[in-house]
Order: structure tokens, then sequence, then C-alpha cells
């Protein structure tokens, strides 16, 4: 079944994972025909211009992104293009399905089989209130949804998390201000999962102060994703605050990783 506003851009020629290596964020190396893979584009300061699942094929590489996005990261990847032999284009006869036979999503095991298939081979359409749902229950952020172009940091949306960038790779744009935040070890924001009764997209979370903002909800209005302070979120529970959101009660669940991130922050005395 095809996903909801998907696009797919084709890159071929010889230079693709050349262009590919010194530009996007994930790992291009030993790359398998037919494998998925999740990166992103990013400014020269650093902030994420549109993330994608990327797939390997026999003479190049299927990109599939966010509808609203293609445009944009086939502008880009041109002009990072120069001279190199790789053709671009945005492929209106492929579209991004879920796929029993395709690959595994690479952010989350709990996401449906991704894959990038000739439009109209297949039938129906994936419901965007149950991908939401799942999505938000595997803790995956999307641009459109909960971000857009330029707005948040990779380690905001967890792309480190999900393999979304290789921090070993020669180089991409916007690697010198992301490799620092991973250097630096005091990565303040994050993208977690809430549960609550009346969640809104972009409510406010609060403990005394706000906390975070609500950016995903699904079609309940009790779970959704939050963007927020994890330094803020440690104070709060230090302090032993209630974490509401419109006015009632907000619950995060905090992977390991995130419990881990807070209690490194405390203990570099983490500061507004």
């Amino acid at each position: 079944m095809p996903f909801p506003n998907r696009a797919i851009l084709r890159l071929t020629g010889p230079d693709t994972l050349a262009l590919l290596e010194r530009t996007v964020t994930h790992k291009v190396a030993d790359w398998r025909e037919g494998e998925m893979r999740y990166g992103g584009l990013l400014t020269p300061q650093g902030k994420v211009i549109a993330d994608y699942l990327a797939k390997r094929t026999a003479d190049g590489v299927l990109i599939d992104v966010h509808e609203e996005a293609a445009d944009d990261l086939l502008k880009r990847l041109k002009m990072f293009r120069l001279r190199s032999a790789v053709e671009i284009v945005r492929d209106e006869g492929l579209a991004a399905v879920s796929d029993k036979s395709g690959d595994d999503d690479p952010r989350s095991l709990k996401l449906f089989w991704r894959d990038i298939v000739p439009a109209g081979s297949v039938s129906g359409d994936v419901d965007p209130a149950t991908w939401d749902t799942a999505r938000i229950k595997a803790g995956v952020p999307e641009w459109g949804a909960d971000y857009r172009a330029a707005e948040v940091f990779p380690t905001d949306i967890n792309m480190d998390l999900m393999a979304g960038i290789d921090y070993r790779k020669g180089c991409f744009v916007g690697q010198e201000v992301a490799s620092r935040m991973k250097r630096r070890g005091k990565i303040r924001k994050r993208t977690v999962r809430v549960t609550g009764t009346g969640l809104a997209r972009s409510a406010p979370i609060l403990a005394a102060a706000e906390v975070g903002s609500v950016t995903s909800v699904d079609a309940t209005g009790e779970h959704g994703l939050a963007l927020v302070r994890l330094d803020r979120v440690r104070q709060a529970m230090d302090q032993s605050l209630a974490f509401t959101c419109a006015g009632n009660p907000v619950v995060f669940d905090l992977e390991q990783w995130g419990l881990d991130e807070m209690s490194a922050l405390a203990n570099q005395g983490a500061d507004d």
C-alpha cells in the first residue's frame, strides 16, 4: 500500500555514491543493493533540510522523501552535484509503499516494511491515522508533522539514535556542527513519547515552567511525541513537579538513552 505524502527522487550515474558520500548524513559505504538506509541533508549550520529513506539500486539510489520537501532536496542535490556524473530527477512513476517483500524501516523495527515500486503496482493506501499511531508508538518523528525544513538539529529528532548519521564519514554538509554537538556529549533537546489526555499539537508541556511542546498526536489524543529540554525535565523530576499539558497530567515514556542523557546533563551542571 502506498504511503501518503511521499515523493521519490531517482539518482543514477557512476558518481552517485560519491555525491552522497560528501553531502548527506548517513553511511554510504558497503551499501548492498535493495537495502534501505535513513539519513538527511543538513544546512551548513547543522539543521535538517529534509530527512528521508534511501534504497540502493543496481544503477543508483532512490530517495523516499516527504512530497513537500522533495523539490528543495532535488534542487540542493543538483547544486552540490557540480560536474559529477549523476542524473537526479523526481520520478512520478515510482511510489513509496508498505510491502512485506521490502526491507524493514531502518528507523525502527516497530514500523512497517518499506519499499519503492512502480506507481500503481499496489492497491489501496496506508491510512494516515494508522501510520501516525505506529510511528508515534515507535517514537519516530516525521518531516511535515513534527518539524519542517531548517527547524531542528538531527539530535532533536533522534536521527543519531536511528542510524541516520555516520559521524565517522569523511564529510557531509553541516558535519562540523553535528559532530561538535556529539563530541560535547551535552544534548539538551530530544523528541520523546508522551501520554496524557487531550494532547494537542504545539501545546506546551509545563512543570511550573515550560519544558517542551507536543509535536504529534495520535487519533485518540492520548499518545504523542514532544520535543523537550532534557535538562528542564530532569530539574522538574528532581523537584517532584507534575508535568501537565492543557491542564491535564502528562507522563513521559523515557527510554534508557533519555535517562542516561539527563544524568549526563546533571553531572555536567547543565543550565539554561
